[in-house]
Formats: structure tokens, C-alpha cells, sequence
């Protein structure tokens, strides 16, 4: 069944509980006995503009049930506008198949839908720089605000919005509840994860009329959240929107009138008009011929970077005072910025070669990157191997994670340097990092699952550190391999770097036989222990025949690459519904030696760093 029609089908609240998958006593409990007004902490952040703003930050029990809320309207969403064309509406009008604004006057309405096209602000698909795409190229850009946004929602408005809306038509009762959930202090509260879904529905409609107003004037309109824009191609903006005479804006009639008829009001010193011959700022981003950050905002993060590199620290202004920077606001600043970086990568001509994206083999990718890639990977590396808060341990793939972090959560008292055990005044605390692969960092570090990428990673982790003159690291980093084939490469390598093997290495075997080999500087790494036959080995060997025999759906493990999935299984499952799903069951004893070697890792480096 749809979603939408789940939720107009719900009469009571235990229905509502179970649709949005949360306990009808947790729901009854967190709204009638705690009650919301008591489920929120105050505190102001600055504005931009001046001033500070209000955040209103839910508890965590009434923040899920948020959370939920949330994704049930963008699922009711996503269910209407797929949805058949139902009884047109002859005074709304939205995007066509072609991108192009029907005319109503001229009898070619639409169904009136939650255009995605016309609001980007917490739209699934949708963010600031698909916002900042709507007004490239465009002589002339008007930014307006409206005024209290958030402010604007009160519990009636809310509550009779779900009840009225043709989408939506909901019982009152449940309409009654929703408004309980996202309101506090009668309003929609800036902070509330359901807030901004929730101002977006209420809001479509001055959507649908300021889209028209634009396309009546040759305009392009896009809001996000209350950040509204306009833009055209014509020499002079449209004075039935706006019109500008020495710095001073007044706002057209039309425009006035569907703002005010809409419960809004406009915030008369957020309004500009920018042309085409200065910078075009929409949502924070430069817009006049693909969506960028501001050249000053990367500068500053840019030379953040280079301190950070320089020094292990770096310093940021908070009201114009200089203060030690925090390295988590850094990476989300570069975040930002790779975000924007990779969109205009995706939207590059020619295409970037798939090669690189889908290659197993590990390519330099390196030669690739700009300037500000080549910023946002040093970051990258320096955080995760150079100044890494805690031991980085890197394995061949994601199911070797799953399998480490589940023996040493079982293990947990033998192990006090892997983790802390949970207690009853403390949750439980892994003192090690598993690195996870993704595609981004395949790309920016040229690091990704398999020997081939690690041994490339091994070969240059020297001259990648020497980069950096900040304090030396505190931390090891340790790969964990299979002592298998793959390891071959990784082994010619070794012995050409005369890397040093402890415990039982001898001969040209030494690097298979040893308890752990440090490799340089803060690098380490561990292999399985060979089979009793002094065979190869893998990781997988480390659990029981018992573990191993699992069966899922009536089909077998097996751990080789290429499988007959119609009577066995590979890792992934293996991992996720055997040694995740019954961990509390399952035999770890295997992997002491091996988790004895990590530890041997930490003790070593201690000494020597």
C-alpha cells in the first residue's frame, strides 16, 4: 500500500504509532505524560545577517519519532507525485515533462503536485546547489526572504493543513496528533527534523502562484526554505515583481499580494537584485555560470588547511575574535566545498572516464584532481592516518570490518586496549577505527578494498606523511590481510623496503610467519596466521566449522568471489546474517591471535613513537 493512502486510512494513534514504526506507548508516553514543551533545549546561534537565531533541539525520544514523521510526509510526497493525473485544477500550473511553466490562460492545466523543481530546501534530491542550477545564466538574480518563516506555522495552521489538503484529507484526531509531534510553543520549532517537510507542504501552494507570477514575466523562481529567488534573461527585472531605484527595492503588487495572501510577510533588508557583471549569490553559492562557492570562503578554509598541515592547529574568528579552530567544522567545510566540486565533475564534458570509478585495480587518480581535491585529500589522509585520534586499523573489505569489530566486542574483557566493556554508568567504547571505503574516497585518496589499492597505499605512505611537518602521529595505523595469494605484491614490496618483521619470521617466508611487520613510521601491518599445514589463509578461516556451516535460506557459505548464488552465499550475507545477526552465539576464539597482534601493533608504536 502507498504511504499516502496508509496515512489517510489511520483513525487512531496506535495506527499512527505503528505506520511511522514507533511504540503507541512510546507515542502516548513522550507527547501526553512527558509532554513536548518539556522535551526541548533552547540556545541561540549567530546570524550571518546579525543577530542570532532561536534553535529549538528536540529530546532524542521525541527527535525519532520526528525523524519518522519526516520520512513518512516525503514518502506521501514521492506516492502523490507519482501518482495519475486527477481533476485539473484550472487556476494551478506546474513544471511540464519539458521543463517549461503551462499556461493556465491558456487551458493546458496540470495536476497539482508537490513540484520538486520549485522548493530544494530539505526535498529529497534537492539541496542548495540544485537551487543555485535554476538561475545560471541569467542577466539579472533577485534574492528576497521571508520574514519569521518558522514563525509563520502555528499549531492551527498545521493541524488544518493535513486535514484540508486534497493530498491529504486526514481524520482530525490524526491531524490533531501530527500538530503535537511538530509543534512546540505553538509554532514549528527551527530544529525539529520535521519542521522544514512540514513548512514545505504548507508552503506549495505560494510556490505554485510565485511560479507563475515568474513565468508571466519571463522569470525562473525557486525557493529554499525562506530564501527566495528570481531570475531572468532580460535586460531590466521585471518591476511587476521588483524594482530597484538608487538601492532602494519595492516589491510589485502582484508579488506583495500572493506573499501577504500566503500568511507571509517580506524581510525588506534580504532583498537585492544582482546583475550579471558582479557576482549572482543564490543560497550562498555563486550562480552566473555554474554553481561555486565564494572565492573568499575557500581562501580561509584553504589556508585553515595549511596550518592545520603545518602545525596540528589552525585558528577561525567567532565575533571577530580569533580562536583555536575545531577540526570537525574544517572537514564539514570541506565537505561543502567537494560537494560542489563533485557536482560540477558529474556535469563535466567530456565525461569523467568510468574506468576510474569502476576499476578494481587501484589507478593514480591522483593526476586527476584539482586544485581543491588535492586540499580536501590531504585533509583526507592527514585526519585518518597522520593525525588519527585513535589506532586506524584498515582491512581488505567491508565484511572484514564487520568481523573484527564483532570479535572484539565479544572479547571485550580480554582486550581493554581494543575497547571498553559497557557498564552501568557507561556505553560500551571501541578505542580503535575501522577506515571505511567509499566511492568518493576511491577517487580523492586513491584508497579503496583489495591488495592492489593497499599495496599502492603502502608504497607511498612514506613520502604522503612527509608532507606534513605538524607534531608526529600518536596513533598506529595497521592493514589486516589475508595470507593468501594477494599477498604476494605486498610481500615482493616489503622486502624492497626492508620493513621489520617480529616473532616467528624466518627466510623468505618471514613476512607470512611474522606476528606483525612495521613497515615505516606509524605503519603496521598484520596478516592471518597460517594454516596448519602452513597453508594460505584468510580471514574467514578464524571462525568454527559450526560458524562456517551456517546456512541462510537453505543455501551455504562460500567465501570465493564468483559464486552459484542458487545454492550458496557470499560474504556479504555471511557477514550481515550469520556473524552481525547471532554474534552473542558464535565461537571468536580464532581471532585472538589475530586481535593479539593489533595489540602488539599499539604496544610497539608506544615504545617507539
Amino acid at each position: 500500500m502507498r504511504k499516502i493512502d496508509a496515512l489517510r486510512a489511520v483513525r487512531t494513534k496506535p495506527e499512527l504509532a505503528r505506520l511511522l514504526g514507533v511504540r503507541a506507548s512510546e507515542l502516548t508516553y513522550v507527547l501526553y505524560v512527558l509532554k513536548p514543551p518539556t522535551q526541548y533545549v533552547s540556545f541561540k546561534i549567530p546570524k550571518k545577517s546579525g543577530g542570532d537565531r532561536t534553535i529549538h533541539s528536540p529530546s532524542d525520544r521525541l527527535k525519532v519519532i520526528q525523524s519518522s514523521l519526516s520520512d513518512l510526509l516525503l514518502d506521501c510526497i514521492d506516492d502523490i507525485n507519482k501518482s495519475k493525473p486527477g481533476k485539473p485544477h484550472l487556476d494551478r500550473f506546474v513544471k511540464g515533462k519539458k521543463e517549461k511553466l503551462l499556461d493556465s490562460k491558456k487551458k493546458k492545466p496540470l495536476e497539482y503536485v508537490f513540484t520538486p523543481t520549485l522548493s530544494h530546501g530539505f526535498v529529497r534530491n534537492r539541496s542548495i546547489i540544485t537551487n543555485a542550477m535554476m538561475h545560471l545564466h541569467k542577466k539579472n538574480v533577485l534574492n528576497v526572504d521571508l520574514q519569521n518563516f518558522f514563525d509563520s506555522f502555528n499549531f492551527g495552521r498545521v493541524r488544518g493543513f493535513f486535514i484540508s489538503n486534497r493530498h491529504f484529507q486526514l481524520d482530525p484526531n490524526v491531524a490533531t496528533v501530527i500538530a503535537q509531534i511538530a509543534c512546540y510553543d505553538n509554532k514549528l520549532p527551527q530544529g525539529s527534523p520535521s519542521s522544514p517537510v512540514i513548512t514545505n507542504l504548507i508552503t506549495h501552494s505560494l510556490d505554485i502562484s510565485l511560479a507563475k507570477l515568474a513565468f508571466e514575466h519571463s522569470c525562473t523562481y525557486s525557493r529554499y526554505a525562506d530564501d527566495i529567488t528570481f531570475s531572468t534573461r532580460e535586460k531590466i527585472f521585471p518591476p511587476q515583481i521588483m524594482s530597484e531605484e538608487s538601492g532602494s527595492y519595492t516589491a510589485g503588487s502582484q508579488l506583495t499580494h500572493e506573499i501577504t495572501k500566503a500568511g507571509f510577510s517580506l524581510n525588506s533588508k534580504k532583498t537585492r537584485i544582482q546583475y550579471n557583471s558582479s557576482r549572482q549569490d543564490v543560497t550562498g553559492l555563486v550562480a552566473n555560470k555554474k554553481p561555486n562557492v565564494k572565492c573568499e570562503y575557500w581562501r580561509t578554509v584553504r589556508s585553515q588547511c595549511h596550518l592545520l598541515f603545518k602545525s596540528g592547529s589552525f585558528v577561525t574568528k567567532i565575533n571577530d575574535e580569533e580562536v583555536v579552530g575545531n577540526i570537525n567544522e574544517l572537514e564539514g567545510r570541506l565537505n561543502f566545498i567537494d560537494q560542489v566540486d563533485y557536482y560540477n565533475r558529474l556535469r563535466q564534458k567530456p565525461a569523467l572516464n568510468p574506468e576510474y570509478a569502476l576499476s578494481k585495480h587501484a589507478i593514480n587518480t591522483r593526476e586527476l584532481l584539482s586544485g581543491r581535491e588535492t586540499t580536501f585529500s590531504r585533509f583526507l589522509y592527514y585526519r585518518a592516518f597522520y593525525a588519527n585520534e585513535k589506532p586506524t586499523i584498515l582491512c581488505e573489505g567491508k565484511t572484514d570490518n564487520i568481523y573484527l569489530k564483532s570479535a572484539i566486542n565479544m572479547l571485550v574483557s580480554n582486550y581493554p586496549k581494543l575497547a571498553k566493556p559497557k557498564t552501568v554508568t557507561a556505553a560500551y567504547q571501541l578505542l580503535v577505527s575501522f577506515y571505511n571505503y567509499t566511492e568518493r574516497t576511491r577517487f580523492l585518496l586513491q584508497l579503496y578494498g583489495g591488495s592492489s589499492y593497499l599495496k599502492s597505499f603502502i608504497e607511498s605512505f612514506d613520502a604522503q606523511c612527509r608532507f606534513y611537518k605538524a607534531p608526529k602521529p600518536q596513533h598506529p595505523v595497521i592493514i589486516v590481510l589475508d595470507n593468501d595469494t594477494g599477498f604476494n605484491d605486498i610481500n615482493s614490496l616489503l622486502i624492497k623496503k626492508k620493513a621489520e618483521a617480529f616473532g616467528s619470521a624466518s627466510g623468505k617466508e618471514g613476512y607470512r610467519t611474522a606476528d606483525f611487520i612495521h613497515v615505516v613510521r606509524n605503519l603496521y601491518i598484520v596478516v592471518t596466521p597460517r594454516n596448519a599445514a602452513g597453508t594460505d589463509s584468510a580471514i574467514e578461516d578464524l571462525f568454527t566449522r559450526a560458524t562456517l556451516d551456517e546456512q541462510v535460506g537453505g543455501k551455504k557459505f562460500k567465501p570465493a568471489n564468483k559464486i552459484d548464488t542458487d545454492t550458496h552465499y557470499g560474504k556479504e550475507i555471511f557477514a550481515k546474517k550469520v556473524v552481525l545477526a547471532k554474534k552473542s552465539s558464535i565461537d571468536f576464539s580464532g581471532f585472538k591471535i589475530l586481535l593479539d597482534r593489533i595489540v602488539q601493533c599499539l604496544e610497539h608504536y608506544d615504545k617507539i613513537k
